[in-house]
Formats: C-alpha cells, structure tokens, sequence
C-alpha cells in the first residue's frame, strides 16, 4: 500500500501536465484559426471592391493623361513631377488588381470607358490650353476630386489592402494639391474647392507636406 502513493501523485501530475498541454493546444489552435479567418475575411474582395479599384485606375488616368497634355502645352514642373507621380498612383491599383487577378485594361492617353471620367478630360484639355492660370486650376480641381472620391471608397470598404492603397493615394493627391494652390496663390490668384468641403479643404491646406507609403 505504501508503494501506491508516490504512483497516484505521479498519475495526478501526468493527468495535470496533459490537461494544460490540451488547454494551450487549444488556445493556440483558437488564435490561430482567428487569424486565419482575419486573413480570409481580408482577402475577400467584394464586387464594391473591384469597381472601386477599376474606376479609381481611369480617375489616376485621368490625371496622368491631362498632366502629359499639359506639360507639353506649359512645361511647368508641377504638372512634368506630378505626372509621374501619377502614374505612380496607377502601378499601385494595377498591383492590388493583379493580385486579386482581377483584369484590367488602360486605354491610350486621353480615352476613358468611363464617360464622365472622358468628359472630364475633354473639358480639362479645352480649358487648360487657354492659359497656365487655367491650367493649374485644372491640377488643383483634379487633386480635390481624387481625395474625395477616394475618401468615399475609404469609408464603404472593409478590406484592408484596399484601405491601405488608398489611403497611400490619397496622401500623395493631398500633396498634390498643397503644390498647385501655393503655385496658384504665388501669381496672386485662387482656388475654391469644387468638391471638398470648405473644412477638409482648410485642413488639407493648412498641413504640410506628407511622406505617404507609396
């Protein structure tokens, strides 16, 4: 009888190890199927999603496509830096289509499937060769549509790589825009916002320069 204890003691003790070997087995394998599920979840791209990534594509088109024919009508270094830039902002969209395999077409320079984006340039190109003034209103209005319209795909998604592509072209279209208005206040005009508010609009202005994950 004597001999028993010391075997019951090392019985309990295997049945204790073995139950907290189980319990953290099974914390663990919890953590990670949550993170696998936070991974899926993210790697869902909604239909939403997808249009949202093919018409922001055009929009940075849009401005690539008007810098190019401005530039070459003005050469301003606003419009010859900001460009490439843009073209930039449009290799970042191509990257996350790509991923998603998601298939894409870019059009040559100045044609849009989009219709209003196509309006848009035609009305952009008549304008901005009447004069420079023109032309870096026509920088300055395309930077404040961009922001807004990125701003509003921001707020209706939930996919992170999404978010973090436009919240990146964003930055650099806030950028933009501080370039333009001080050019345009420099030869003692101005710019009103035609889509921000009035306060974003303030906001962005009165903040300085960015370094945006680009």
């Amino acid at each position: 009888m004597k001999n028993l204890k010391p075997l019951q003691t090392a019985t309990v003790l295997l049945v204790i190890l073995f139950s907290t070997f189980l319990t953290s087995c099974s914390d663990h394998e919890n953590e990670t199927n949550e993170t696998l599920n936070a991974l899926e979840s993210n790697a869902i791209l909604l239909q939403s999603d997808t249009d949202a990534l093919l018409f922001m594509l055009e929009e940075e088109k849009l401005a690539r496509d008007t810098y190019e024919f401005l530039d070459n009508q003005w050469s301003l270094n606003q419009f010859s830096n900001i460009k490439k830039s843009e073209q930039s902002h449009m290799n970042a969209v191509i990257n996350l289509l790509e991923f998603n395999n998601i298939a894409y077409t870019i059009l040559p320079y100045g044609e849009f499937k989009d219709k209003t984006l196509q309006d848009y340039y035609n009305l952009f190109v008549e304008n901005g060769q009447i004069s420079q003034s023109n032309a870096l209103q026509i920088g300055a209005t395309i930077e404040d549509l961009d922001i807004v319209d990125l701003q509003e795909y921001i707020d209706h998604t939930s996919n992170a790589s999404l978010v973090s592509v436009f919240e990146s072209l964003k930055c650099g279209s806030k950028n933009h825009l501080r370039s333009f208005v001080t050019v345009i206040e420099t030869i003692g005009d101005t710019y009103n916002p035609q889509f921000l508010t009035e306060e974003f609009y303030n906001q962005i202005i009165s903040g300085n320069h960015e370094t945006c994950n680009q």
